[in-house]
């Protein structure tokens, strides 16, 4: 065997792999593990430039994978004033009076819908502290935002709007716009007009998010958007990207064949650490802001309608990807959006199996459990969400789905019993990207969640390494600590599986390894 670039020993191994579950040394041959085994071992693998990495009783795991990210597109979606800690009016209107103008505006994100407080979204709940400040304020959720009075002027939108996709200004009324933007097309209105980092700026905070992201012992991320593909490669020919990008760009209402063709183009697009490898589609939006799709009206009287006006074309053009060899992942949070995705996958017939997933997965019925194993279909939930919601149900999620649906909560434990394939990640920048807190907040939901049983240790650590790749169609070479596989490796100082909790949403990363390299190292 030739001599390896890099080997670390000294470490408590769980390698995931059947074959052999345990070790306590590891070789690496450019950027692929050529060897497991024992301190013994050691000599044997090593040669004049091999580095040596002694990890002192540290736990080495396959590398830790976000299963949902938009680490590029959410560069964008966080930027401005961090309106994450606002949870009241009063605290959103102090928040807004101090904010940082920037080119002339007011740019915030990670607003809670709870802050409304229950009234109705309205940019009269905050224009009086702007002065006449044009704002623009995303909510959590990514699916809706609050223009101020002046940022709607700006850009021209004075009534409501027709749009190809499921989206809506909210208008009074009179027809005058509110400043809720439900869906992305009505938030796109401002974006000729909303102020955005320069270049430099993007690729730089894309590079600290990426070094930051691998901190937390993160080697690899499947984002759920196609947003900056050249930013990444440009800089993936500059530098190694620390983290692993698998994009998945999207497919929106409307689509024709020519803008299929063109999705099918995109695959196998790549570099070092990156590549293009899937299509995301939307078959939902969010519960909060009254667009998922339920089989029965939230408490408003919303949520009766596909993100797909014709939700035919949506299974139409899964069909044309599948035929293409293209996976798929579909977001869907209401039991109509995943019973229809569950569909269309079965109309698939057996070659459809494995090769589709569905994302978010808020609120589901028993029936459809256990079609998640027998169709192959990959379930990817994000249990830090369950944190925007409350145990007593009088936060907005609880009280639009009513008693019965938010007691249906991200069913972890219940999916992954009934034979799906569990991946898990954060959605950051809807939640953070501290891949710990998605394993521990696996093992102990939140809120709505709180009164269902979370994963074991080993399911949650399962759902960011064997159950992410094989998500990803990648079961055969990631996931596992075996010759062959990437190395791709994430060293703890605790045992994620024996580990409470609280130990391991504090665990102090000792090394993360991304394609052989060495992206981080304990101070």
């Amino acid at each position: 065997m030739p001599a390896a670039d890099l080997v670390l020993t000294g470490a408590h191994v769980r390698t995931l792999a059947p074959g052999r579950p345990t070790a306590t040394a590891v070789a690496v041959l450019d950027g692929t593990i050529t060897a497991v085994g024992e301190a013994a071992d050691v000599h044997d693998w090593r040669g004049p430039g091999t580095e040596v990495v002694d990890l002192a009783g540290a736990h080495l795991m396959p590398g830790l994978v976000d299963a949902h990210s938009h680490p590029v597109w959410g560069l964008d979606m966080a930027t401005g004033t961090d309106l994450s800690a606002v949870t009241d009016l009063t605290g959103l209107r102090a928040a807004l009076a101090r904010a940082e103008r920037v080119d002339g505006w007011v740019v915030g994100y990670g607003l809670d819908h709870n802050a409304f407080e229950g009234r109705p979204v309205h940019h009269d709940l905050v224009d009086g502290v702007l002065d006449g400040t044009p704002a623009f304020l995303r909510l959590y959720d990514g699916h809706s935002a609050l223009a101020g009075g002046a940022a709607l002027a700006a850009a021209g939108v004075r009534g409501p709007r027709a749009f190809a996709q499921r989206a809506e200004v909210v208008c009074d009324t009179e027809g005058r716009p509110t400043g809720h933007l439900v869906e992305h097309a009505a938030m796109d209105l401002l974006t000729g007009v909303v102020p955005r980092p320069p270049y430099a700026q993007r690729r730089a905070r894309l590079l600290e998010l990426l070094a930051a992201m691998a901190a937390t012992g993160l080697t690899g991320a499947q984002v759920m958007d196609g947003g900056g593909l050249d930013l990444v490669a440009e800089v993936a020919r500059e530098t190694v990207l620390p983290v692993r990008l698998r994009f998945a760009p999207w497919c929106m209402p409307g689509a024709d064949d020519d803008a299929l063709r063109e999705l099918m183009g995109m695959q196998g697009r790549g570099g070092r650490h990156w590549l293009v490898g899937g299509v995301k589609f939307f078959m939902d939006g969010t519960v909060e802001g009254g667009t998922a799709w339920l089989e029965h009206p939230d408490c408003h009287g919303r949520g009766t309608d596909a993100f797909w006006p014709d939700p035919h074309a949506y299974t139409a053009a899964v069909r044309t990807l599948h035929r293409a060899g293209v996976r798929t992942a579909t977001h869907a949070i209401g039991d109509a959006a995943v019973r229809h995705v569950l569909d269309t996958v079965a109309a698939l017939g057996p070659g459809g199996h494995g090769a589709h997933r569905i994302e978010h997965i808020e609120t589901v019925p028993d029936d459809l459990l256990p079609r998640f194993g027998e169709l192959g279909v990959a379930a990817s939930l994000q249990p830090p969400h369950t944190g925007y919601t409350r145990a007593d149900g009088t936060d907005e999620w609880s009280r639009r789905l009513g008693a019965d649906r938010a007691a249906r909560a991200w069913r972890l434990r219940d999916l992954r019993e009934a034979g799906a394939t569990l991946a898990l990640g954060s959605d950051w920048p809807i939640a953070h990207y501290d891949v710990r807190a998605v394993l521990a907040t696996a093992r102990s939901p939140r809120g709505a969640a709180a009164q269902r049983p979370g994963l074991t240790a080993l399911q949650a650590l399962e759902g960011c390494t064997t159950h992410a790749a094989a998500a990803a169609g990648e079961q055969d070479v990631a996931g596992r600590i075996a010759p062959g596989f990437r190395a791709d490796l994430t060293a703890l100082a605790v045992d994620p599986v024996h580990a409470s909790v609280d130990e391991l949403a504090d665990a102090p990363v000792v090394l993360t390894v991304t394609g052989g390299r060495v992206v981080h190292r304990a101070a």
